[in-house]
């Protein structure tokens, strides 16, 4: 059913939510991030609504992969912004009452309640799986982003259809679209 509450963005945190949370260390240092399937798809439709969609990391370690995954290869902003600092950081640049905020830690509790509406991992801390406004089925890295993307089409625009997309391409016009 749609709202008649519109957002004017969507912020996602990256690690947890991207990302399973998990972090894989060598001697040198973080190697690696798992990022999941269909996130990157999905937010691709739901931009065709929302076209603001940002990203955020408080992983100052883990930023270089956060940034080559998310600015480089999904061609999102993402910026590093701690956990202490991300109510001011959004207020800094949207209303937040107009903000859909994605997160899954225990540092989300002030965002979540800080926005117009929150969205929370399956698997994450279950006080902010408590107060968000929607807890996903899925859990981070593993397609909560994908459907928190078909639940925000559904909610405040219109009901997702798989198929309309599919209908207007030719073979491979949607990697083209997605970089």
């Amino acid at each position: 059913m749609q709202s008649l509450w519109q957002p004017d963005a969507f912020v996602l945190d990256v690690d947890g939510v991207m990302t399973t949370g998990q972090f894989a260390y060598t001697a040198d240092g973080k190697a690696f991030k798992v990022f999941g399937p269909d996130d990157h798809d999905a937010l691709l439709v739901l931009k065709e609504r929302l076209n603001t969609i940002h990203f955020i990391s408080g992983d100052r370690k883990g930023f270089e992969i956060s940034h080559r995954r998310i600015a480089e290869d999904m061609k999102f902003p993402l910026d590093l912004v701690s956990t202490i600092e991300r109510v001011s950081w959004i207020s800094g640049r949207w209303d937040p009452a107009k903000v859909i905020y994605m997160g899954d830690g225990i540092l989300d509790l002030p965002v979540f309640a800080a926005v117009g509406y929150s969205i929370c991992t399956a698997d994450g801390f279950y006080l902010a799986r408590q107060q968000a406004n929607y807890v996903t089925h899925h859990s981070g890295g593993n397609r909560a982003v994908a459907e928190a993307c078909v639940h925000i089409l559904e909610k405040f625009y219109a009901p997702y259809d798989p198929f309309s997309k599919v209908r207007s391409l030719k073979g491979g016009e949607w990697g083209k679209t997605s970089g």
